[in-house]
């Protein structure tokens, strides 16, 4: 089978020949992979290591985007980022929010979103064509994203009082963040002429011990726009992927009937979420993505215990197709490079 086959079996819960698998890391972990294979090219590095997906992009073309002396950046979204180092790695954390500024609708209306024009979907076709042989996809976890994406323009704790109050400022810069993505994303399903094979969105409903809200205000607040970010996907021929870390099992017959085809993100250290369990619950409706822990397995244990854990993901959640095998979230700094390179032999062996 090519890659492409491999993952649309294993998405039509039939056998493929073997598991398909992903890679999600940090740019530290890319740097680590490239200098262990000798490349600077990230595609070898994922050829190399048996990798079934190829994500597309639209590269930003917009207006020049502010930068300071002291790090900080303004991305896309008009917030204000910074590089901040932690013991482990890099992340780019939010340091100003303008959208906590907003007073009123108006003020929310008058900012300046992101427009479709401010990226570049002339490659698409050509990329997609380039990557034939593997399942190709456009978007991320912050495609949609409506939580956490507002949260780096407005704050967390002010979005939480957002959703609780359902404060309509709030909820217009949710609606203008939705409005965008939805747009970017469905002129970009139009630019590949249907050779994208999955639509990654995002949002995140959980925590560690449960979800974020209660479910009635995740249907009111959430499902409505989930439900037509999936039927966008569907129109244009391509299985819908949702990030969402933390704990949802309440949450999942809702995404299956709003046309979630992938769940991304299984986390098997979060509450109810064992894969093998979630498998033989909703394993006939919905497909897995990740399920390899990287708070404890990849970080901390063996290349033996990796093998092991990846072995039983396959023996388990990928019986009669379902899975794709990736870390349970980015791949850290502090992972040693010979328990990635073990996850990929595993996968490779486990025929």
């Amino acid at each position: 089978m090519t890659s492409k086959e491999r993952v649309l079996t294993a998405l039509s819960h039939k056998q493929p020949d073997r598991c398909p698998c992903d890679y999600i890391g940090t740019p530290e972990v890319d740097r680590k992979l490239k200098q262990h294979f000798r490349t600077e090219n990230m595609d070898e590095v994922l050829e190399k290591l048996g990798v079934d997906l190829r994500l597309v992009e639209a590269p930003y073309i917009g207006p020049e985007l502010r930068k300071w002396d002291d790090g900080r950046f303004e991305n896309y979204w008009g917030s204000i980022r910074k590089p901040v180092r932690n013991e482990a790695g890099t992340y780019n954390e939010a340091v100003e929010f303008p959208y906590a500024a907003f007073r009123s609708v108006e003020d929310v209306k008058k900012f300046r979103w992101p427009k479709t024009e401010w990226f570049d979907y002339s490659k698409l076709a050509d990329d997609c064509r380039n990557y034939r042989n593997c399942a190709i996809v456009f978007g991320s976890p912050g495609n949609m994203d409506l939580i956490n994406g507002t949260s780096y323009g407005r704050g967390v704790e002010r979005v939480i009082y957002d959703i609780a109050l359902e404060d309509p400022v709030g909820l217009a810069c949710m609606d203008k963040r939705f409005q965008c993505c939805y747009e970017i994303s469905e002129r970009a399903l139009q630019a590949a002429a249907g050779q994208i094979d999955i639509l990654w969105i995002g949002d995140d409903y959980g925590t560690q011990n449960g979800l974020l809200m209660s479910p009635e205000k995740w249907r009111k607040l959430f499902l409505p726009k989930l439900t037509t970010m999936c039927q966008l996907g569907h129109k244009y021929g391509a299985k819908v992927m949702l990030h969402c870390c933390g704990s949802t099992p309440p949450l999942w017959p809702a995404l299956i009937k709003a046309g979630v085809d992938i769940y991304q993100t299984v986390q098997p250290e979060a509450k109810d979420m064992d894969p093998a369990e979630l498998k033989e619950q909703f394993g006939s409706e919905i497909c897995f993505h990740g399920t390899i822990s990287i708070q404890k397995t990849l970080p901390f244990g063996t290349a033996r215990q990796v093998a092991d854990e990846v072995r039983l993901r396959i023996e388990t959640v990928g019986k009669n197709g379902g899975l794709i095998v990736a870390p349970a979230h980015n791949t850290q700094p502090d992972t040693p490079i010979e328990n990635i390179l073990a996850m990929y032999e595993e996968v490779r062996s486990a025929c």
